[in-house]
């Protein structure tokens, strides 16, 4: 489902020997040629984001099981918490909030964590681009509270934990399908030249479902979810709900709006 932005083409290509250079290096593009895009770039909170993911996920290799076990308990997301008793897990009513968010910050294994990140950096790169930093985090941190809000009402009182960065991802991928399939944007025809693709007015949340693009990437979306729920998924022996991605997704597309600080297309 990820997609490399096609670079536009003013002009034959470059040396090779100049194809490599960064900006500043050699001599600058003639007159009326654009400058060359790199074809990809990570922004400064993707990088930040998935660098707190991988370094917890090492701290969390290096710990003793009961220590480790201790984590789970403590900050991964457990239905079980919210009914009488509360099961005998450890937190307190200060666990029964911060787990909403915490439980996206632990991961399974690390095929849990590589996958994960694979769509982080697809699509929150997009989205992190429009939002700027503080939005992009806030939005994430939402997105993954409303998936496990999702799954403990499908789930109350169940005692398995719940981890993965899932939900956020999901809903970073569902605002990019708000606006990176339109004309002009990053996935769409005739790409805009650097950042202006990402910062082209979104349509409508009814009117995205004329762009045929977003609308296959939705339902291509929803349908590996639901086959995921159907056949079930483990990772690293602790649960991963699906139920949570459809919460995080569903955030993602109707909340768009707003944290977007580019107005609305009106059509």
């Amino acid at each position: 489902m990820s997609h490399v932005p096609r670079i536009p083409r003013g002009g034959e290509p470059a040396p090779a020997a100049d194809r490599h250079q960064g900006p500043g290096a050699g001599d600058p593009p003639p007159p009326g040629r654009p400058p060359r895009e790199a074809v990809f770039t990570m922004p400064g909170s993707v990088t930040a984001m998935l660098g707190l993911l991988v370094v917890i996920h090492i701290v969390r290799g290096t710990l003793s099981i009961p220590f480790d076990n201790w984590v789970l308990m403590e900050f991964a997301f457990i239905p079980a918490r919210y009914v009488e008793g509360r099961a005998g897990l450890p937190g307190g009513t200060a666990a029964d909030i911060w787990t909403f968010f915490t439980y996206a910050l632990l991961h399974g294994s690390w095929i849990h964590l590589v996958t994960n990140a694979v769509w982080l950096v697809a699509f929150g790169s997009a989205v992190a681009r429009r939002f700027g930093p503080l939005r992009f985090w806030i939005f994430s941190a939402m997105a993954a509270a409303s998936g496990a809000a999702l799954h403990l009402a499908l789930h109350f009182g169940e005692p398995i934990p719940v981890v993965g960065a899932s939900a956020a991802i999901a809903g970073q991928m569902a605002a990019a399908a708000r606006f990176v399939f339109d004309v002009g944007g990053p996935a769409g025809m005739r790409r805009s030249a650097g950042d202006a693709a990402y910062r082209r007015p979104a349509r409508s949340l009814l009117a995205i479902f004329a762009n045929r693009s977003a609308v296959i990437f939705v339902a291509i979306w929803f349908g590996v979810n639901l086959m995921v729920g159907i056949g079930g998924f483990m990772s690293g022996g602790v649960a991963v709900a699906w139920e949570a991605h459809i919460g995080g997704f569903l955030f993602g597309l109707l909340a768009f709006r707003l944290f977007d600080p580019v107005p609305t297309l009106r059509r």
